[in-house]
């Protein structure tokens, strides 16, 4: 054993002499460095050999020698206080850490506590609670809450009471009503310069003739038009004007960003007043299935949410042929007490009522995909309207039967000929051929609905077709890549001009030239 101490005793000692040499040494150098009494021996030694100049090389020696001892004393300075504020950091964290940790058990516990008086109140009233907040519920309400809503609950009867407050009260005031026949005699034509006038003579809103059987001819063809242009072109003001030319005030669901799923525009049934949030929205609609008036909805700024999110239900019901299919599902299940015309929780979706959005592209807002634009008709508002001189022209009481059966007529007379559905067929050979890009039998449909009417409001078919082209089929183009397809686009405006007549396709050529451009 002895010889083993002292063998663990030379063994760790040659260890340490290491060590202890490293740390000698370190303060040895330092030591060295800073030993001035030795610079200036140096110096004495050699004072009687330099020149002149070489004493300015001595100086410029020292001062080199001192800037390197300066750099290096104050970057280890540097790294101190990094190191120690680093440090401080930490120990701020992990102070923060705790504090929050504590905070959120007080939390819980306070939660917890809410949860049960939630529960006492809630078995005194015979009611049972919404889910809890800490298995992902809904948030506890607060104590004036939940005192305004045990007391709603406790004098709300499913027997008696409805949960559809507005839809009921809508109900009542329809209770003896009976459609209204306003014996109307007008035409398109007569229809667009009357609505052009009264937006200019009440409303001192102009738009030319153009843009108004544009207009038109969209709500002819589609129930969800889209109105998109620089801000100040009056997008919104032409949907309200419309509203109020046909007597009936447009209904504004300004979309917010927020907006998720359709219960953001129709609402939601509260499992725990069991009553239902109604919308606007949902009380216009529901009004409107009592007459057969026109009735407009405008979702203002609709691209500030995902259309195809909020909407997604009403794009599809709206593609149905048979009108009568247009139901929404509101509630999964039927109270007696429900709206007279909720039948089975689902809400018969009335044909009298056009959707107008209006959208704005920028930073802040959503692009609408191709599944919404090939449901809607685009029109283009970059224009502001000039100033003219209108008829003294009041609002029009309109059935919307007889509007849609004036649609209907101009459909069938005004049909498209045979030679431009031609030449449209060789337009999609051409395009897909050349930029892979084709329309389906929708949009052909759609056109054979918009073209019609827009002649039958006065406007020339080969217009008609080159706005609707230029707007639903054109526009695909600008998903592609450009810089492949920009070698294409003379060549496909000659091809235009060829099939259509020099110039004809005005508004296809300014969107390629501006396509080609950009």
């Amino acid at each position: 054993m002895d010889t083993f101490t002292r063998f663990l005793y030379e063994f760790l000692s040659q260890f340490f002499l290491g060590v202890k040499t490293i740390f000698i040494g370190l303060f040895e150098g330092i030591k060295t460095i800073f030993s001035v009494n030795t610079y200036v021996k140096i110096i004495e030694n050699y004072k009687q050999d330099f020149s002149g100049p070489e004493w300015v090389l001595v100086a410029v020696g020292i001062l080199m020698l001192a800037s390197v001892v300066a750099i290096i004393a104050a970057i280890i300075i540097i790294l101190v206080k990094k190191y120690i504020k680093i440090r401080r950091r930490v120990a701020d964290e992990e102070d923060l850490l705790i504090q929050v940790n504590k905070l959120n058990n007080e939390v819980t516990d306070l939660i917890k506590e809410k949860e049960e008086l939630l529960s006492i109140v809630a078995s005194q009233k015979g009611l049972q609670t919404a889910g809890a907040t800490a298995s992902g519920g809904d948030i506890p309400m607060s104590d004036s809450e939940e005192s305004e809503e045990g007391e709603e609950n406790a004098d709300f009867d499913p027997e008696v009471d409805s949960r559809f407050s507005k839809l009921t009260e809508v109900d009542i005031e329809y209770a003896k009503y009976k459609q209204k026949d306003y014996k109307n005699n007008f035409d398109l034509p007569q229809f667009c310069k009357d609505f052009r006038n009264f937006a200019a003579y009440k409303l001192h809103l102009y738009y030319s003739p153009q843009m108004i059987r544009l207009f038109v001819s969209a709500i002819a063809s589609t129930k969800l038009v889209i109105l998109q242009g620089i801000s100040g072109t009056g997008k919104t003001s032409i949907a309200l004007a419309w509203g109020k030319f046909v007597k009936h005030p447009s209904c504004v669901a300004s979309v917010q960003p927020s907006w998720r799923d359709r219960t953001d525009i129709f609402g939601y049934l509260n499992e725990f007043t069991k009553k239902f949030n109604e919308t606007d929205f949902l009380r216009y609609l529901y009004t409107a299935g009592y007459t057969d008036e026109v009735y407009t909805v405008i979702l203002d700024e609709m691209n500030l949410a995902r259309v195809e999110y909020y909407f997604a239900e009403m794009l599809s019901i709206l593609e149905m042929h048979d009108t009568k299919e247009w139901k929404i599902e509101v509630v999964q299940s039927s109270w007696k007490t429900d709206p007279k015309k909720l039948i089975g929780g689902k809400l018969q979706v009335p044909p009298n009522v056009w959707y107008i959005g209006t959208i704005n592209n920028d930073d802040s807002t959503f692009m609408v995909t191709d599944k919404v634009y090939d449901r809607a008709m685009p029109i283009d508002l970059n224009e502001k309207g000039v100033a003219f001189e209108p008829e003294p022209t009041e609002a029009l009481d309109v059935n919307y039967s007889y509007l849609n059966g004036i649609f209907e007529k101009a459909m069938k007379e005004h049909e498209m000929s045979e030679e431009t559905l031609n030449k449209i067929e060789e337009m999609d050979d051409y395009t897909i051929k050349h930029f892979r890009v084709a329309f389906g039998n929708r949009i052909v449909k759609h056109m054979k609905k918009f073209v019609p009417v827009y002649v039958g409001c006065g406007g020339d078919e080969t217009e008609a077709v080159d706005y609707f082209m230029a707007k639903k089929v054109l526009r695909k183009f600008e998903s592609l890549n450009l810089s492949l397809i920009r070698d294409e686009i003379d060549p496909y405006i000659e091809f235009l001009d060829k099939t259509f007549g020099k110039g004809a396709m005005k508004e296809c050529t300014e969107f390629l030239l501006r396509l080609k451009k950009s």
